[in-house]
């Protein structure tokens, strides 16, 4: 073999590595060159929902609603499933309490023979206003923001009750 066609395939071999170098480098570069330039998600995770038709409520019956919501996980948008205690309390007050309770995140129920939340693993008890009327739990019901639009209720993300003079500080 004569020294020009060791010199081509030389050539030849150094030119195939350079260029499956630069294709690695555009496969990994191009995506977080993109990833860095493009905007926020289209979807905005957070704000108000859809939950609820405020005109088949009946005033003071509170209400279990289940909901959609957007969330943002690291890099992915997920639709979650929620629930809410909606209470309308007259046609233009409505307040929408998060379904655990304040103590240690126990799922309450309504009971309707007594008019009130009530906590069954360590007995604490709501008023239908959120207000606690006895158990350990440490603060009122957290709520969720709302606002009314026509008959629809929007749902908000959670805000948590400050404890009231006289309650104990969790």
């Amino acid at each position: 073999m004569d020294a020009s066609n060791e010199m081509a395939r030389r050539s030849f071999f150094e030119r195939g590595t350079q260029f499956l170098g630069l294709l690695i480098a555009g496969g990994m570069g191009i995506p977080a060159l993109m990833y860095l330039l493009r905007g926020a998600n289209s979807v905005a995770p957070g704000g108000f929902v859809d939950a609820a038709d405020l005109g088949a409520m009946k005033t003071r019956v509170p209400e279990e609603v289940s909901f959609q919501r957007v969330r943002k996980d690291g890099w992915k948008l997920l639709t979650e499933k929620s629930t809410a205690w909606v209470v309308k309390l007259s046609d233009t007050d409505v307040v929408a309490y998060t379904p655990q309770c304040t103590h240690l995140g126990c799922a309450y129920r309504y009971e309707e023979s007594k008019n009130e939340f009530v906590c069954p693993c360590h007995s604490t008890n709501f008023s239908i206003e959120g207000k606690v009327l006895g158990g350990p739990a440490p603060r009122d019901l957290d709520r969720y923001p709302v606002k009314v639009q026509g008959t629809r209720l929007l749902i908000g993300t959670i805000e948590s009750a400050k404890p009231t003079e006289g309650q104990k500080k969790a």
